[in-house]
């Protein structure tokens, strides 16, 4: 079975995701970890083979031909993974182990091998990379056990019954043979400038057990039961694995650098925190009626914006910390579709729809029950204040772009922040100058009204004076600005410009640069139900959920043509609006 291309690359298809709250590993096909930052998502990673053929990975596979089906274990985020040769059957069970009260303090990969059927022979290796090149690695034996050392990382590899070869060069590595009713394990603990611990490696095997039933018990909490339930809860599971528990914030995606274009350039970092994907996929957990997540998050964000001031930041790192700058290490990129990209050019715009972004947040938490401090009060009062003004200025718009326009999705997003703010103060929420949050709602309302259609078009458009269309432009159906004949109309406009069978590109032209956003399509499923035209809605549901791969992991983008993925992944944005899609369809509230 042929997984590899010939720079030993392969299809972003391929990967499964695993986590445990810090950061996230992906497991090929093949066997192969090509990506796991190490002790966050957002560091550096010493296992990066995703993003260059010699830059690190984790392999553990048969040594002879095989057969792959692979599965999450019910309701969890540990992997099982069954080969199938000549010789017999092995699952291997892959899981970024926690402890018994949460997080683990240091990282724990743990791979074990169950022996089903006859007998196969295993192989596997740990071959960290240069970090992005900027360290070599060395294999340390004088603690009695491996500890491969880079950049302030430790890597211990420990085991049972799993074959550990003397250590050549930079890389540990091993073999063994699986018999029926065999158990085998290869471990790999992390810790960053800290001493590592060696944990004996029976309990690092009892902790696949543990952290699976740590995932049901999540799982069991997830108060969802309506249709799509299955799609619905790994979506959220998957969205899970971008919380960064430490902080409470939500990254974009557990990747970077990969190629939103098969002729490459379109390039970014997305393991950041933004607080639009922040506030989208809180709306999506606060529906599903998640609590402690919820909670993390929203409070995370209003202390970061505290410290802001009213100089909002568009997206930040993990711990909070502001951006520094954009670095291009030299590396070739996925499939060779460079350049890759530590960081993203985007900080520091000014995106309008942040504002929206905020409040809509704040709204969806209070909505769920719970009461604002007054300290969160003042600044959100400034905020409606800074509002009224900044509303009228030209910005990057949602999709970062370089050329700085009135955006109509961006005043939207200022008119929902004067919507959210308003209802926060009837709810006795906020206080402040509410008739002049009202009164410039209702300006924004009229200036979309009349700079944002075209009755040439009968659509919505990207920005005035323009023919050009937006995707973005559907939030404001499912945020309830338009759910008439306008929207209506839009939709019938995207749909015949935009869309490329059930999926949907982001905005006019973008058929000649990128693969269409996924994030689009399902926007199109809630803006029709929206509508009023559910069975168009459901027809399209039925059509999209079945295009994630074999796990139901979703990239940011899927090229209409073959549906390869392309794009960071798992891509955030696409699975809560898969959730969003699916909640609304069952009349979720």
């Amino acid at each position: 079975m042929v997984l590899r291309d010939e720079a030993g690359f392969v299809d972003l298809r391929s990967y499964a995701a695993i986590g445990d709250g810090r950061t996230v590993a992906l497991v090929a096909l093949d066997g192969s970890i090509d990506w796991y930052p190490t002790p966050d998502l957002d560091s550096t990673p010493a296992f990066a083979r995703l993003l260059d053929a010699d830059e690190g990975f984790l392999s553990l596979a048969p040594t002879e031909d095989f057969s792959v089906e692979r599965r999450y274990a019910d309701g969890s985020n540990v992997l099982e993974t069954t080969y199938t040769t000549a010789g017999g059957t092995v699952r291997v069970t892959d899981s970024l182990n926690t402890g018994v009260a949460g997080r683990l303090p240091w990282g724990e990969l743990a791979r074990r091998v169950d022996g089903l059927t006859g007998f196969v022979e295993m192989a596997w290796a740990v071959a960290p990379g240069t970090c992005f090149g900027t360290a070599s690695p060395w294999v340390d034996v004088g603690a009695g056990q491996p500890i491969l050392r880079i950049d302030g990382v430790a890597l211990g590899v420990l085991g049972l019954d799993h074959g550990l070869l003397p250590p050549e060069g930079r890389s540990v590595a091993g073999a063994f043979t699986t018999s029926a009713g065999s158990r085998h394990l290869v471990a790999v603990v992390s810790t960053h400038d800290e001493p590592l611990p060696l944990p004996d490696p029976r309990t690092i095997d009892d902790g696949v057990d543990r952290t699976i039933t740590n995932w049901q018990a999540w799982s069991d909490s997830f108060a969802y039961d309506g249709e799509y339930r299955h799609a619905v809860l790994r979506s959220a599971l998957t969205l899970k694995l971008l919380l960064h528990s430490p902080s409470g914030s939500i990254a974009a995606a557990a990747t970077t650098s990969l190629p939103e274009s098969a002729g490459g350039g379109k390039n970014w970092d997305y393991r950041y925190a933004w607080v639009r994907d922040t506030a989208y996929t809180l709306h999506a957990l606060t529906r599903a009626g998640l609590r402690e997540e919820v909670h993390a998050a929203v409070s995370w964000m209003l202390k970061n914006l505290r410290s802001q001031g009213a100089d909002l930041e568009v997206f930040t790192r993990l711990n909070g910390d502001i951006p520094e700058g954009t670095q291009r290490p030299d590396l070739t990129g996925w499939r060779r579709m460079g350049p890759v990209v530590d960081g993203n050019p985007a900080a520091g715009q000014l995106q309008l729809g942040v504002f929206g972004d905020v409040f809509d947040i704040v709204w969806q938490y209070v909505q769920a029950g719970h009461a604002l401090d007054p300290a969160t009060m003042r600044q959100l009062a400034d905020l409606a204040d800074l509002t009224c003004d900044i509303w009228q200025r030209r910005d990057a718009g949602i999709w970062e772009l370089p050329e700085e326009r009135h955006y109509v999705t961006s005043k939207l997003g200022c008119w929902n922040a004067l919507r959210c703010a308003v209802l926060l103060a009837d709810r006795g929420q906020l206080q402040g100058p509410v008739e002049r949050w009202a009164a410039e709602r209702d300006r924004i309302r009229d200036w979309v009204h009349e700079h944002g259609w075209s009755e040439e078009r009968q659509s919505y458009i990207w920005y005035p004076g323009s023919t050009e269309l937006d995707a973005s432009i559907l939030l404001h159906a499912i945020s309830g600005f338009d759910t008439g004949p306008r929207m209506s109309s839009t939709i019938d406009a995207l749909r015949a410009e935009l869309g490329a069978g059930p999926l949907l590109y982001r905005y006019s032209g973008m058929q000649e640069e990128e693969a269409t956003f996924v994030a689009c399509a399902y926007w199109m499923v809630s803006a029709l139900a929206a509508v009023g035209r559910r069975d168009e809605a459901v027809r399209l549901m039925e059509e999209l959920v079945p295009l994630a791969n074999d796990v139901g992991i979703m990239a940011e983008m899927i090229e209409p043509s073959d549906h390869a993925f392309m794009g960071n992944l798992p891509q955030g944005l696409s699975h809560l609006a898969l959730i969003v899609a699916a909640l609304t369809l069952s009349g979720e509230s």
